[in-house]
C-alpha cells in the first residue's frame, strides 16, 4: 500500500480522451514520451541511442519482410481500453484500408507488439507485459539489449502469457498472423 492509499486520498484518473485533449492543449511537453496506464500518466525511461538504433533496424527488417500485408508502426499509440494507452517501440497491426485514420489500433488489431529494452526491462516485463496479455495482444517481444537476447511471449491468458521463451542472438523467427513470413533478427542486437 502506498502512502496516498494509506491516508485515503482520492486519485483522479484520466480517460484516453481526456489525456489526448490535454496533450493537444499543450499541457504536456511534446518532447516527453508519455503513456496512460489505467488512468495514470506515466513517463517511461527516456530512450538512448542504442535503443533508437535497434528500433530503426527492426523497422526496416519488418517492413521488408511484411510489405503491405500488415502495418508496421514505430512508437504509435495502442489503445487498450478507455483508460490505457501505451506507446510500444513497434507494433505490427492488421492491415486496414484506412491505415487506422478512423480509429487508433487496439489490442485486437495488433499481431505483434515489440519493446526494445535497454534500461527499462522491468517496466516492459512487469507493467506492460500483463497489460498486453490482458487486452489480447497475441505475441509480445522484448529485445533485451544488455543481455543481447530476445524474450518472446505468446498465448495470452488473463494477465500473463503462457508460452514464454528466450533466444540469445536470435536468428530467423516466424511472424505471428502472417502465414509463412519470417524475419532474420540476427542484426538487431
Amino acid at each position: 500500500m502506498d502512502l496516498l492509499e494509506a491516508v485515503q486520498i482520492k486519485r483522479h484518473r484520466l480517460t484516453v480522451a481526456q489525456f489526448q485533449r490535454m496533450k493537444e492543449a499543450g499541457v504536456f511537453s511534446p518532447d516527453v514520451r508519455l503513456e496512460l496506464i489505467e488512468g495514470e500518466v506515466v513517463e517511461p525511461v527516456p530512450r538512448g541511442s542504442r535503443q533508437r538504433s535497434a528500433v530503426n533496424r527492426l523497422s526496416c527488417l519488418l517492413l521488408e519482410a511484411i510489405g503491405d500485408r500488415a502495418i508496421v508502426s514505430p512508437q504509435l499509440a495502442l489503445r487498450l481500453d478507455p483508460m490505457t494507452e501505451l506507446k510500444p517501440d513497434l507494433t505490427v497491426c492488421k492491415a486496414r484500408d484506412d491505415l487506422y485514420a478512423s480509429a487508433w489500433p487496439t489490442g485486437a488489431d495488433a499481431l505483434l507488439v515489440i519493446e526494445i529494452a535497454d534500461v527499462a526491462l522491468d517496466y516492459d516485463v512487469r507493467v506492460k507485459g500483463p497489460l498486453y496479455a490482458r487486452y489480447g495482444v497475441p505475441e509480445y517481444w522484448i529485445f533485451d539489449l544488455p543481455a543481447r537476447a530476445l524474450r518472446r511471449f505468446r498465448k495470452p491468458r488473463g494477465d500473463k502469457y503462457t508460452d514464454v521463451s528466450a533466444f540469445e542472438t536470435p536468428d530467423i523467427i516466424a511472424l505471428p498472423g502472417l502465414q509463412g513470413t519470417r524475419v532474420d533478427l540476427a542484426g538487431v542486437l
